[in-house]
């Protein structure tokens, strides 16, 4: 039996000092204390705030100062440069000699027209061409018959003047002698004035009888230029039944069927050049006044980019949209079709040294004149005023600063709160 363990107790001396126990105390308090702390920023901004709204929904960019480029982007299509539409010359009946996809040379027959009435025509308007001319030609001989039958009339006046003349000179030298008496002196004075009046008169009839016969021949000849034209014009309208390709390329659409009753310009076939191409695109009314010929654009196509320049812009609206044409400056990528669908981009202006942000629906939501500025978590509305604005950036002329953040996403959800906390 063991009488007790006093022989077996050791006494243990108390350590002096803070115990463990104690220092795990002190270390929760402290980090509860800590943790007060950390909230206490949190617990201000939250009484601060007008609303809270979770962060996961938000976008926030940073301000930043460089150079800005306000453009706009389109989808456009590739279109051959020299597309022309062939139209029928005349009503009638086609033939297609080529199909849609056919490549063609210049030059090379696509289609005929038949039309029986033309080629009547021009048959008609040759003969009535023949006639004239005929009437041309009898015109001036009889011309030349008058002017001949006026001279022999003149030449003949002139030598019954001479011989007035003469005789007149006679009766001078026997009056003199006094053998004529005064009264055959004076007749022969009157033979001579009357044939000089007559060579005059008829010189002055042959005169006007010339310039009314170089009239009529003249008119003669107008008709018969005017008939000329009428023919030649028939005979082009006559060989244009020959629908021929205007140059080296490939037949993109055939607007008839073989066979088919046209009528006059009527679009019967499209061909197209592949040896160069243009970029048709669409783009929003209110950047037409901002685009110009010669504007710079950037084609993407394939993942690369082409440069190109703008050469055209239409002056109609349709359906909001304005219509221009964008060709490659430089090289053109291989490997082009018609219609393709490719991506343009138009720089209308280019700025240095501009505070910018991303661009974002903060725009539409806050009408271009307000934005929600994070500070340590709390978006605070701020009034702003926008410059230009490009498809990813935007340009802030007064109410941030670079380095400042703001909200670029839609922030209808703040149902315009002065303050927002960002949880």
């Amino acid at each position: 039996m063991i009488p007790g363990t006093s022989a077996m107790d050791k006494a243990i001396e108390q350590p002096r000092g803070i115990g463990a126990r104690r220092w795990g105390l002190i270390g929760v308090v402290a980090a509860v204390l800590l943790g007060l702390a950390a909230l206490v920023p949190a617990a201000r901004r939250w009484s601060r705030a007008d609303r809270a709204v979770d962060a996961a929904r938000l976008r926030v960019a940073d301000v930043v100062r460089g150079d800005l480029e306000r453009d706009v982007s389109a989808q456009g299509r590739i279109v051959a440069a020299l597309h022309p539409t062939l139209f029928s010359p005349a009503q009638g009946i086609v033939a297609l000699d080529v199909k849609a996809g056919s490549e063609v040379k210049q030059g090379q027959l696509l289609a005929r027209v038949e039309s029986p009435e033309l080629k009547s025509r021009l048959v008609q308007e040759q003969s009535t061409l023949a006639s004239l001319r005929s009437d041309l030609g009898r015109q001036e001989i009889a011309a030349r018959q008058a002017t001949l039958t006026t001279k022999q009339n003149v030449d003949v006046l002139t030598m019954r003047r001479a011989a007035a003349d003469r005789g007149r000179t006679r009766a001078e030298e026997l009056f003199k002698e006094g053998l004529m008496n005064k009264v055959d002196h004076e007749r022969s004075q009157d033979d001579l004035e009357v044939a000089t009046l007559e060579v005059k008169n008829a010189k002055e009839s042959s005169q006007m009888e010339r310039e009314t016969l170089e009239f009529e021949v003249h008119n003669r000849r107008l008709a018969v230029a005017r008939q000329q034209s009428i023919v030649t014009e028939m005979q082009r309208l006559v060989t244009g039944l020959s629908v021929t390709a205007p140059f080296d390329g490939m037949v993109a659409t055939v607007n008839v069927q073989d066979r088919d009753a046209v009528t006059q310009n009527q679009p019967l076939l499209t061909v197209v050049n592949l040896s160069a191409f243009e970029v048709e695109f669409d783009i929003p009314e209110n950047y037409a006044s901002d685009m110009a010929m010669g504007t710079r654009a950037e084609i993407l196509y394939e993942g690369k980019t082409y440069p190109g320049k703008v050469t055209a812009v239409s002056p109609e609206i349709r359906d909001s949209q304005v219509r221009g044409t964008v060709v490659f400056d430089g090289e053109t990528p291989p490997g082009l079709r018609q219609s393709q669908r490719v991506s343009v981009r138009m720089v209308l202006e280019r700025k240095t040294g501009v505070v910018k942000t991303a661009r974002g629906p903060f725009l539409e939501s806050g009408g271009g004149r307000q934005a929600y500025v994070v500070d340590n978590g709390v978006a605070v509305k701020r009034e702003i005023q926008v410059g230009a604005v490009s498809v990813s950036e935007v340009e802030i002329t007064k109410g941030v600063n670079p380095g400042e953040r703001i909200v670029v996403s839609d922030t209808s959800v703040f149902e315009g709160a002065r303050t927002v906390l960002i949880r």
